[in-house]
């Protein structure tokens, strides 16, 4: 890697290294490493390891510091979808960390420019370096940059969810039994329904939600509901 080859991704990245070689070991994977012992004197699995553990803490901080009702679990499962390879594979794509990767001959030839655990593990490699060299606020720049817009959907979307489940268990575990949602309101044109929902708690209303379909409805009701009810039996 010399500084000529790296600067356009060092362009996507948001930030500039002035130790290239910190680059290129985050780059460079064991097998050029054992293959080229003349040409490289470590591999970036160091990096990698330190970078799982950056990347992890700058999106449950910034979780934390978002939504001050996100449960413990809620955290947990956005935080677990967003380190999945799969997703950061894709980071890889849009960096196009393929085309940067030094790789042994074997791993060439059977195309581990494309491999997702190669190129996962190279994204968490390089966020390592970024943090020995630049220290935790530059790498949480270059995280966020790379990742608040998966955040902030999954936030709004999919793990709103969430809310739902995590009702479900506390009031099981309290009065073991199951939320009721009741629809009490629905409005506008059929494409463009407005649901308001309540939800009840033997038969007590906790919480109501208004949504553009039930589901997120129910969820918003049922964050709601979390907010009144304690953690654990008393």
């Amino acid at each position: 890697m010399t500084a000529g080859n790296s600067s356009e991704l060092e362009r996507r990245l948001g930030y500039i290294f002035e130790n290239k070689g910190l680059l290129t070991e985050a780059l460079t994977h064991r097998s050029f490493y054992y293959e080229n012992p003349d040409k490289s004197t470590t591999h970036n699995e160091r990096l990698e390891f330190l970078g799982d553990s950056v990347l992890g803490f700058v999106i449950v901080e910034y979780l934390f510091l978002s939504d001050k009702n996100l449960t413990e679990s809620a955290m947990a499962k956005i935080k677990s979808y967003l380190v999945k390879e799969s997703v950061l594979s894709e980071i890889a794509g849009v960096l196009s960390l393929g085309e940067y990767l030094r790789l042994g001959k074997g791993e060439e030839a059977t195309g581990g420019r494309k491999k997702k655990s190669l190129l996962s593990d190279a994204v968490e490699a390089v966020l390592g370096a970024i943090y020995i060299e630049g220290g935790y606020q530059k790498a949480r720049e270059v995280v966020l940059g790379l990742f608040r817009e998966k955040i902030d959907t999954i936030m709004h979307s999919a793990v709103l969810s969430d809310y739902k489940t995590e009702l479900q268990e506390r009031t099981q575990l309290l009065f073991n039994t199951l939320p009721e949602y009741r629809v009490i309101k629905q409005e506008g044109e059929e494409h463009k329904k407005v649901f308001t929902i309540e939800v009840y708690i033997d038969g007590k209303r906790l919480g109501m939600g208004t949504g553009r379909s039930k589901k997120e409805a129910q969820t918003f009701a049922a964050k709601e509901a979390l907010l009144k009810l304690p953690s654990e039996k008393v």
